[in-house]
């Protein structure tokens, strides 16, 4: 069966009619995503296939022998899809949950999984009417400023929408922040600044 076929199964398995996420996400990922996300949606367990894949995808960061037994190449597919679905059965998982690890399985792209429940969460996150924003500084900002910052953010939000903010702190940046609030996009650190510069220098010598 081709890997479209079978990525197509795992929405056909809930109803010939797809279900549209409330936002596009792109690339392989995104594909599976948004099968998961109609999948999901067909059988009334959002919530659940969230909590599913969030619970699968922290137990690969904590046990590292179980990343590397779920990633290896050596393991056969079709044992690996079918042991997979075995330990989601086991796990309480739902259906869809189960089907969507033993396809990744059988078709090779379990290193997809961070990249597909990311993209679930956005997906998710839309559904819920929240506005998912990163801020990245290169010092962990105090209450005060974190305080300003999301009030300023809310103005880039819809009478219907909730922020979620999420902050990372990465001293590469130098200064300043980085701000990805739905699909925008803004550098305003001191690190892209001095790259700036430093490529109109290169180009003027």
């Amino acid at each position: 069966m081709a890997a479209a076929n079978k990525l197509g199964f795992l929405v056909r398995a809930m109803s010939t009619k797809t279900v549209k996420p409330p936002i596009q996400v792109f690339g392989l990922e995104g594909r599976y995503a948004t099968a998961l996300y109609s999948a999901a949606s067909k059988s009334q367990q959002l919530d659940q296939v969230e909590k599913d894949i969030n619970n699968f995808q922290d137990s690969l960061k904590k046990d590292k022998k179980l990343r590397e037994l779920v990633i290896s190449p050596i393991i056969n597919k079709r044992v690996m899809a079918k042991a997979l679905k075995e330990t989601a059965d086991k796990a309480g998982m739902t259906p869809t949950s189960g089907n969507l690890l033993s396809l990744l399985a059988d078709n090779g792209r379990l290193n997809l999984l961070d990249g597909i429940a990311n993209a679930f969460r956005m997906i998710m996150a839309a559904h819920r009417g929240e506005v998912v924003c990163e801020v990245i500084t290169a010092k962990p900002l105090d209450a005060a400023q974190n305080k300003q910052l999301e009030s300023s953010l809310k103005a880039f939000l819809k009478s219907n929408e909730t922020l979620k903010v999420t902050s990372r702190v990465d001293p590469n940046i130098i200064g300043g922040m980085i701000v990805s609030i739905g699909d925008k996009y803004v550098d305003m650190s001191i690190a892209s600044k001095v790259k700036m510069y430093t490529d109109i220098i290169s180009s003027a010598a």
